[in-house]
């Protein structure tokens, strides 16, 4: 079994070196390249509310030479008026919109006069799993007021394709990529290898990042019908994504879940089956602590759509956390059977079988997580419950320190790794362990004791 597990983990492991190794052959300088030639096409995008105050910042793409730009829709949600700041600092106004889709959420935007640099348009259904993508965006991090007007850092990351696959609504997919968005990279393009755009950036998370794949926007390139910000708002004033994007945003921006939850359920109120409002209401009532209505929620989202991948991890951790581990095994397995390469539900569902004994079953899927990203620390942490339950001391040692090197800091972890010290003689590095949980944990007696007992002479 070991060695089955160890040749899975060098394949995908290999996988993900060779994405590196393209990164560094098609090459650092071309990489240089395709970012001084896309910076000019890629924009900051500045909105401004009712009070006349900034309301959100987010990324944008010229796709046509007479300035339409490519962005999400839920950026532009309650603006009145859009600036679009150019890598040079050059301030162009956003004359008006010329297409929102709300399910898919992107918007096309018209600038005023003048000929354009654009970015070139790829075809995303040629995209394959474990193909190189990167991103550009203006983190909203690095945005700031400048004396004149707004300045942001244009950044650019790399990684893989995981998968093209359905989220919330059943008749369109999402690429799901490792590449990292980091807030404020909303509406920003998505790059194959060849420095072509094939999809736009939407949502950011640990080792999933959604991006819209560029064949759902080329069918409307070609509109030409303006509509103002105030019709948009007129319109949004009944849209129940832009009463869900209000809630998102109270939600995850500004952390306030009671407000949130009451912007979901206005949505809801509209459509009870709109799973995106169920699916954010159930993070707002674990955010509450209210877990048992966190469970409902997830469980509506799943009778609206069985196949949501995200759901049904998240539904499974819930249960997994109340102790119903073969319910939380059955949830994380079809996730993954939706997305084979869904690093949270491996991780998970390695974390749940080793509660139920299944350790080779566990190193499997733990080795895959940490393959597809061998930054996601927990992976190690439950690698290493695996081995050290399998009595493989040596190698759960090595995943314990591999997962506090990456900031786990549990004090399951520390207690292990001081019964391995203490098992193989390494009475410095038990002692050191001891003083850890008491650092974590002042008043466990237990600690006290096997301490004083170790610091007698």
């Amino acid at each position: 079994m070991t060695q089955l597990h160890n040749k899975n983990l060098s394949v995908l492991a290999a996988v993900r070196t060779a994405v590196l190794l393209l990164i560094l052959l098609v090459g650092l300088a071309g990489v240089s390249l395709a970012y001084e030639v896309n910076k000019s096409a890629v924009v900051l995008l500045i909105t401004k509310g009712a009070d006349g105050k900034d309301l959100a910042t987010g990324t944008a793409s010229v796709i046509k030479p007479d300035g339409t730009l490519l962005t999400n829709y839920h950026v532009l949600v309650d603006a009145v008026s859009v600036d679009a700041i150019f890598a040079d600092g050059t301030v162009v106004p956003v004359k008006g919109i010329l297409k929102v889709d709300r399910q898919k959420d992107f918007s096309l935007l018209k600038l005023g006069g003048g000929i354009y640099s654009t970015l070139e348009l790829g075809d995303s259904d040629q995209l394959g799993v474990f193909d190189y993508v990167a991103a550009l965006g203006y983190p909203s991090r690095s945005v700031q007021k400048g004396p004149d007007s707004w300045q942001g850092l244009l950044l650019r990351s790399h990684g893989f394709v995981l998968g093209t696959h359905r989220q919330a609504y059943p008749d369109f997919s999402f690429i799901y990529a490792t590449t990292p968005f980091s807030p404020g990279f909303s509406g920003g393009p998505l790059f194959d290898k060849d420095n072509k755009v094939i999809g736009v950036a939407t949502l950011e998370g640990q080792s999933i990042n959604l991006a819209l794949p560029i064949n759902h926007v080329k069918p409307f390139l070609n509109e030409s019908r303006l509509i103002t910000f105030d019709e948009l708002r007129e319109q949004d004033k009944t849209s129940m994504e832009a009463i869900y994007y209000r809630g998102n945003f109270a939600l995850y921006g500004l952390e306030d879940p009671e407000k949130a939850i009451g912007l979901f359920r206005q949505a809801l109120s509209l459509d009870p089956d709109f799973a995106l409002a169920h699916y954010d209401m159930a993070v707002a009532y674990r955010k509450q602590g209210k877990l048992d209505l966190c469970i409902a929620e997830y469980e509506k989202v799943l009778a609206i759509r069985p196949g949501f991948p995200s759901a049904l991890s998240n539904l499974g951790g819930q249960y997994f956390r109340q102790g119903k581990t073969e319910k939380a095994a059955e949830l994380f397995r079809k996730a993954i059977d939706v997305y084979p390469n869904f690093i949270q539900a491996l991780s998970n569902l390695g974390a749940t079988l080793n509660k139920l004994g299944q350790t080779d079953a566990a190193v499997s899927h733990l080795e895959k997580a940490l393959a597809l990203n061998p930054e996601f620390a927990v992976s190690y942490y439950n690698l290493g419950n695996s081995f050290f339950a399998a009595k493989r001391f040596g190698m759960a040692r090595e995943a314990y320190d591999a997962a506090v090197r990456q900031g786990i800091d549990f004090l399951s972890l520390h207690w292990k790794l001081f019964e391995i010290n203490k098992r193989e003689g390494k009475n410095k590095e038990a002692l050191a362990e001891l003083r850890t949980i008491l650092r974590l944990d002042p008043q466990n007696e237990s600690a006290r004791q096997k301490l004083a007992e170790l610091e007698k002479p």
